[in-house]
C-alpha cells in the first residue's frame, strides 16, 4: 500500500505538471487545456515513481514506454518530462514555436523522452501495441503504458486494437483512457455514444477496470497495482476525469482549444499555488 506522504508528493507534482503545462501554453496564447489539465495526475503516478525510467538515458531499452495517443495533452506529458529532468525546464516556453522540440503533438523524433510520433487518433495505440509486442518478443520484462481519450475511442482502429492485444497476450501493456466526457463538438455520449467503456474491452478480452476519480493518485496507482497482478491478457483502467481539472477557466469546458491570457494563466497558478500550500 502506498504512503499517505508518497500520495503527498504525487498531489504536489500533479500540481506543478499543472503550473508547467499552463504556462508553457500561456507562452503562445491558445492551447489544448481541458484535455492536458485532466491527464496530470496520470502523468504524475507515472513519471512519478510507476515507471522504470532513466531519464539521462532515454533511449535505454530497458525502459518502460509511454505512448500519448492523444497526443494534444503533449503540454502535460511534455511538463513531467521536464520536471524529471529530460530537458530544461525553460524549453517549456518553447511549446509549438519555430524550431522548437516541444511541438504541439508529441513527436518522437524531437523530444527526448517521448517514445512515439502521435496525434492522428487512434495511431498511436496501433503503435503502443506494436512496440509492447515487440519488448515481448526481445524478452524484455517492461511495461508499455497508453493513454487514449474517449472522443478518441470512436475509432475503429481502437477496435481493431482492442481484438489484437489479447490475441497476442500482451500483459506488458496497461492503458488507459481519459474519460472526461467531453470532446470538441461536445458531450461524448452524444457525439459518438462512446459509454460502457470497461464492458466493451472486457468483451474483447482486456482485464478492464473503471477508477471512479481518475483524477486521485491513490485510485490510480490501486488499479495500476490490479492490472500489473493480470497474467496473460492486456488491462485497460477507464479513468473517469474532470476536463479541465484544476485550471478554473477550463473545468468542464468542451472546447478543444482554447486562448489562454496572461491573466487567467496567473490566477490559475495562484489558485494551484495555493493548493500546493493547503498539501
Amino acid at each position: 500500500m502506498v504512503s499517505q506522504e508518497k500520495l503527498r508528493e504525487l498531489r504536489l507534482f500533479a500540481a506543478d505538471i499543472r503550473i508547467a503545462a499552463l504556462r508553457a501554453i500561456e507562452s503562445i496564447g491558445v492551447g489544448h487545456v481541458g484535455g492536458s489539465m485532466s491527464v496530470c495526475d496520470l502523468m504524475a503516478c507515472l513519471y512519478g515513481g510507476v515507471m522504470n525510467l532513466r531519464p539521462e538515458e532515454p533511449r535505454w531499452e530497458g525502459r518502460d514506454r509511454f505512448i500519448m495517443s492523444k497526443g494534444h495533452a503533449g503540454p502535460a506529458m511534455y511538463a513531467a518530462l521536464a520536471l524529471r529532468g529530460y530537458f530544461p525546464k525553460e524549453e517549456l516556453l518553447t511549446l509549438n514555436a519555430p524550431e522548437t522540440r516541444l511541438p504541439s503533438h508529441t513527436d518522437m523524433n524531437r523530444t527526448p523522452g517521448v517514445d512515439m510520433t502521435t496525434g492522428s487518433l487512434g495511431q498511436g495505440f496501433s503503435s503502443g501495441l506494436g512496440i509492447a509486442l515487440g519488448c515481448k518478443r526481445k524478452g524484455l520484462e517492461n511495461y508499455v503504458y497508453i493513454l487514449l481519450g474517449d472522443g478518441e475511442c470512436e475509432e475503429g482502429q481502437v477496435w481493431e486494437c482492442a481484438a489484437f492485444a489479447p490475441a497476442h497476450g500482451l500483459d506488458n501493456v496497461i492503458a488507459f483512457v481519459d474519460y472526461n466526457g467531453l470532446q470538441l463538438d461536445g458531450p461524448v455520449d452524444e457525439v459518438g455514444g462512446v459509454k460502457d467503456l470497461s464492458a466493451r474491452f472486457a468483451a474483447f478480452g482486456w482485464h478492464a477496470l473503471d477508477v471512479a476519480d481518475g483524477n486521485d493518485p491513490e485510485q490510480i496507482l490501486r488499479a495500476i497495482d490490479a492490472a500489473k497482478a493480470e497474467a496473460g491478457r492486456p488491462s485497460m483502467l477507464i479513468l473517469h476525469t474532470k476536463k479541465g481539472k484544476g485550471c478554473f477557466f477550463a473545468e468542464d469546458v468542451f472546447n478543444h482549444n482554447m486562448p489562454v491570457t496572461a491573466e487567467l494563466a496567473d490566477e490559475a497558478v495562484a489558485r494551484l499555488e495555493a493548493a500546493k500550500a493547503a498539501l
